[in-house]
């Protein structure tokens, strides 16, 4: 069974809904372990003052960690969806698609929104991409066994 490491923005009750249907289809998942998905937004450092310099060095190296440690990221591309016409890739998730790329930990994308480009870092470094609202739902039988390659035709820029 695999872990999964979720990046995503959840400072929004849009992001939140995205990340509480994608946690849904990966806990559908038979090959992604029980209990196998962090939540960056479920460990967040309570027994520390949110901010502070202890916070933020205690839960950017949880994050990283979990990253090492997960068999896959998942990513959810959408960020000011509701706010914005922009709704260009939050700045944290990106840096943990980076950081998984560079790991060696295959990267599976996710973008509710399908008129968006797609930056050329983000569309070189994914194994698997998941674009709009209904190929998401690919994310219940997707085999994180096999991490077979699922490419999207999307502009790049």
């Amino acid at each position: 069974m695999n872990n999964i490491y979720l990046a995503a923005p959840f400072f929004s009750d849009g992001q939140n809904e995205r990340v509480n249907e994608v946690v849904s289809l990966l806990r559908a998942n038979k090959t992604v372990a029980e209990n196998g998905i962090f939540i960056p937004s479920e460990h967040q450092q309570e027994d520390l003052e949110f901010g502070t310099f202890k916070w933020q060095v205690a839960t950017f190296n949880s994050d990283v960690r979990q990253i090492r440690r997960a068999n896959a990221v998942v990513a959810i591309l959408d960020y000011q969806y509701e706010e914005t016409k922009e709704n260009e890739p939050d700045s944290g998730t990106i840096f943990e698609i980076g950081a998984a790329w560079q790991a060696g930990i295959p990267v599976i994308l996710v973008q509710y929104d399908e008129s968006k480009k797609l930056k050329l870092m983000l569309a070189q470094s994914y194994t698997a991409f998941y674009n709009g609202k209904e190929a998401i739902q690919a994310l219940k039988t997707y085999d994180f066994n096999d991490l077979a390659q699922h490419y999207t035709d999307k502009e790049v820029f």
